[in-house]
C-alpha cells in the first residue's frame, strides 16, 4: 500500500514507450552506450502509483551505468484502477512489456522491480499461474514487499473490516465478485475507489487460510504456504529483497528482519538464489521513500546498482548450477 506522499512536480525528460494496446512505460532520459544489449530494469509501483508518482526510481535510473536503462511501467491497474483489475491482469501486463523491450533491446538482459503491490505482481509473474507461458527474466527485485491484509487491518477499524470481509465472499460465493463493494465499508481507508468483491478478496484475505491471490507477504502465513511462493522462483532469476526498516504499512508487531529470513531460507531451501550482500532490511527506510534524507535513498539505489552489478559480473551463475530451474 502507499502513502498520501508525493514528489514534487516537474518536467522529467524521457522516452515514452507505447505498447499496444493499451500500456506504457517511461524511460528517464540518460547516457547510454549505442547497442542492442541495453539491459533494462523494469518499474512496477503499487496501489494508487502512476508514472513518477514515486520519485526514487528516477535516482536509480541517473545511478545504473551506461549499459542499463530504467523504465516505469503504467499497467492497466494504474492510479485508481487496481480495485476493478488483479494480479493475475497485472502480470499478464508485465509480460507484454517485457516481450516489447526483448524485441527492442533482443541481447539485453531483463530485471522486473515491484514496489509495494508490485512485489506481488512480480511474484505472481513468476510462481503464479501461467508463469511458464510468460518470457524470462534475469532478475527480480522486491522493495517495500508488504502485507496488504496486514495494512488493512491495521488502519480499518475492525468492526468494518469483519463486515466487509463477509460481505466480499458472499458476494462472491453468488456470483456477485464483479460487482462493487459498498463505499461505506471501504471509504475510511480507500475513498474515491471502486473496489470489486474479488479484488476485496484478493487483497484482504479473509478466512483461515488466507487464500487471498494477493497473500504473498504476511506474517503469518505458514512455512507450506511460503514454500509454494518463494520456495518456487526459479534458480535462474536471482531475488533482491528490499524492506524498509521504517516502512510506514507495516504493523509495529511484525518482526521484519524474522520475517525476511524466512524468506531468504524458503528461497534458498528451493534451490533459487537471493542476494544476501545488497538485500535484506534497508534502515530508516519508509515505504515509498518519498520525500525522506537523500542518504537513505542513495542506500537503496546503490543497493539495486550492486544487484544489477553482480548479475553483469556473473556472481549468481556458479552458484545456481545444479540448482532446480
Amino acid at each position: 500500500m502507499d502513502s498520501d506522499d508525493f514528489p514534487s512536480a516537474g518536467a522529467h525528460p524521457g522516452t515514452l514507450h507505447y505498447v499496444p494496446p493499451n500500456l506504457c512505460a517511461f524511460e528517464p532520459t540518460k547516457p547510454l552506450v549505442r547497442s542492442a544489449n541495453i539491459n533494462t530494469l523494469i518499474w512496477i509501483g503499487g496501489l494508487f502509483d502512476t508514472l513518477l508518482s514515486v520519485s526514487y526510481p528516477l535516482k536509480i535510473a541517473q545511478a545504473l551505468g551506461p549499459t542499463w536503462s530504467l523504465v516505469t511501467a503504467s499497467l492497466g491497474s494504474a492510479g485508481k484502477s487496481w480495485g476493478v483489475s488483479s494480479i493475475a491482469k497485472d502480470a499478464e501486463d508485465i509480460a507484454k512489456i517485457v516481450a516489447y523491450f526483448r524485441g527492442q533491446r533482443p541481447g539485453g538482459k531483463i530485471v522486473i522491480m515491484g514496489h509495494s503491490t508490485g512485489c506481488q505482481d512480480c511474484m505472481e509473474y513468476l510462481v503464479g499461474a501461467k508463469a511458464g507461458q510468460r518470457p524470462v527474466v534475469e532478475g527480480v527485485v522486491l522493495q517495500a514487499p508488504v502485507s496488504d491484509r496486514e495494512a488493512i487491518a491495521s488502519h480499518l477499524p475492525e468492526a468494518f473490516m469483519h463486515e466487509a470481509n463477509q460481505l466480499a465472499l458472499k458476494m462472491c460465493r453468488e456470483g456477485h465478485d464483479k460487482n462493487m463493494m459498498p463505499t461505506r465499508l471501504t471509504k475510511a481507508l480507500f475513498s474515491g475507489i471502486a473496489i470489486t468483491a474479488r479484488r476485496w478478496v484478493d487483497i484482504a484475505s479473509p478466512g483461515p487460510d488466507h487464500a487471498g491471490a494477493d497473500d504473498y507477504f504476511s506474517s503469518d502465513l505458514p512455512d507450506e504456504r511460503l514454500k509454494s511462493t518463494f520456495g518456487r522462483l526459479p534458480a535462474s532469476i536471482p531475488l533482491l529483497i528490499l524492506y524498509g526498516g521504517s516502512d510506514e504499512s507495516v504493523p509495529a508487531s511484525v518482526n521484519k528482519d524474522e520475517l525476511v529470513h524466512r524468506w531468504i531460507r524458503t528461497v534458498q531451501e528451493g534451490g533459487g538464489q537471493v542476494d544476501r550482500v545488497n538485500g535484506s532490511i534497508v534502515p530508516d527506510a519508509t515505504h515509498n521513500l518519498n520525500s525522506i534524507p537523500e542518504p537513505v535513498v542513495r542506500d537503496l539505489v546503490q543497493r539495486v546498482v550492486g544487484f544489477v552489478g553482480r548479475l553483469d559480473n556473473g556472481d549468481f551463475v556458479t552458484s545456481a548450477v545444479g540448482s532446480r530451474v
